[in-house]
């Protein structure tokens, strides 16, 4: 095992290096295909900058915990309505055009969330929603495209990625509130980011137009020349179930939906819970960058256990579980909130490789990885909507945080079971 992850390492930074990325003769250029990480460096710090100024949003428009709450929820629910139209506008414009396009709407959705009215900011909170559905989608079939034999590596690289640029919006949007004279400049910032990627980004719909393999759904959906032979294999031995009728697809599905309510609903209450307990702001804040920066960490390590025993239950129980201790420790004894954070960011890092692992390797080949993306994106986001949604509601029903928080330890504990089915094998063996 130590062997065979010291060898995928070593051939993957090669990839990044100089190496021919996917094998063949067409490969991509290792720089140019390295951008797939920029662009999923962009994919969270339009939402994870909302939760620090959540209250000031509130504040400013006369909005309760429910309210807030489902503003919390609704980049959820555009990941739900728009993860399985990915795959159509894929086939009409290609792949890297709808990341182009994706990273666009980004940023007009956050313009138009900050200096809107009341509804513009659900405008733009569903367009932010939608534009980072395209890349939750297509990055890592990207990924798994390009870095063909190293997709656990890959994974760890650009969920890190996608954790880092969480982390940092989640650090800053309080300073910059009060630097910028609010929550809309704030928020604002993130604007920028998406739009230099896609400046750079374009160059790579440039490059692949010019050595005439377009950007069309064949060379999204093509294999490597090194795995077509293995991909024509599997497709004659799997069986003839659709995607919906496994049920592998549903537990990976649940895994995809309870990891991540859990992550967006620490991301939107976590300083609110902190400044409860006491904290000022800028802790909540700093307790919030630990939660979501330490991920990029166990995102990177949770690879070695990717394959123990031939499945992935090691590494799906090793992730889940520091969510049900962090739930416990915010409930009993919220004044560590600090080392509840340490914990809980240990696990979400490490459930979002694994939850986007199972993905890419539960898919029979690229065409059935992209419908597997579609569809556990879509209706596992529409679970994890629930998480912040509900925390919200029961705060403001109830009055305090047990109740949320004893929802939230019973949806971590629910994943640790789901853990053990969607860690099976793909034929079903533990």
């Amino acid at each position: 095992m130590g062997r065979r992850t010291t060898e995928e390492h070593d051939s993957f930074a090669g990839s990044l290096t100089g190496m021919p990325v996917n094998g063949g003769a067409a490969a991509t250029p290792p720089l140019l295909a390295a951008l797939i990480f920029l662009v999923a460096l962009n994919l969270r710090p339009a939402i994870a900058g909302v939760g620090p100024v959540l209250a000031r949003i509130g504040n400013d428009l006369d909005w309760g915990e429910s309210v807030l709450g489902m503003l919390g929820a609704m980049p959820l629910w555009a990941f739900a309505a728009v993860s399985p139209l990915v795959r159509f506008v894929t086939k009409r414009f290609g792949a890297n055009r709808t990341i182009l396009i994706a990273l666009l709407v980004l940023a007009v959705g956050d313009v138009l969330r900050s200096f809107g009215g009341p509804a513009w900011v659900w405008l733009g909170t569903f367009a932010v929603g939608a534009g980072i559905a395209a890349g939750n989608v297509l990055v890592p079939v990207i990924a798994k495209r390009d870095y063909a034999g190293h997709v656990a590596v890959a994974t760890g690289i650009y969920s890190g990625c996608i954790t880092a640029g969480s982390a940092i919006a989640g650090l800053t949007a309080a300073p910059l509130a009060t630097q910028l004279g609010g929550w809309r400049p704030a928020l604002a910032v993130w604007a920028v980011p998406p739009l230099v990627v896609a400046a750079l980004w374009a160059i790579r719909v440039v490059f692949d137009e010019r050595r005439n393999t377009g950007d069309g759904t064949a060379l999204f959906l093509a294999p490597s020349p090194s795995s077509s032979m293995a991909t024509t294999a599997a497709s004659l031995t799997s069986d003839a179930l659709p995607l919906w009728r496994r049920p592998m697809t549903w537990w990976v599905t649940l895994f995809m939906g309870l990891q991540s309510s859990a992550f967006y609903t620490m991301s939107n209450w976590l300083p609110s819970l902190s400044e409860a307990a006491g904290f000022t702001e800028s802790q909540a804040g700093v307790q919030l960058f630990v939660f979501q920066s330490l991920g990029i960490f166990s995102g990177l390590l949770i690879p070695v256990l990717m394959h123990v025993r031939g499945n992935q239950i090691c590494a799906a129980l090793t992730a889940s579980v520091p969510m049900v201790i962090a739930g416990f420790g915010w409930l009993s004894a919220p004044q560590y909130s600090l080392l509840w954070s340490v914990i809980g960011g240990v696990g979400q890092g490490a459930s979002l490789v694994v939850a986007l692992t199972l993905i890419a390797l539960r898919g029979r080949n690229p065409q059935d990885t992209v419908a597997l993306s579609g569809l556990a994106q879509s209706l596992g986001y529409l679970i994890a909507s629930l998480g912040p949604l509900t925390f919200g509601s029961l705060a403001e029903l109830s009055g305090g945080w047990v109740a949320p928080l004893t929802l939230f330890i019973a949806f971590a504990i629910g994943q640790c079971v789901v853990a053990v089915l969607a860690g099976k094998s793909r034929d079903g063996t533990a």
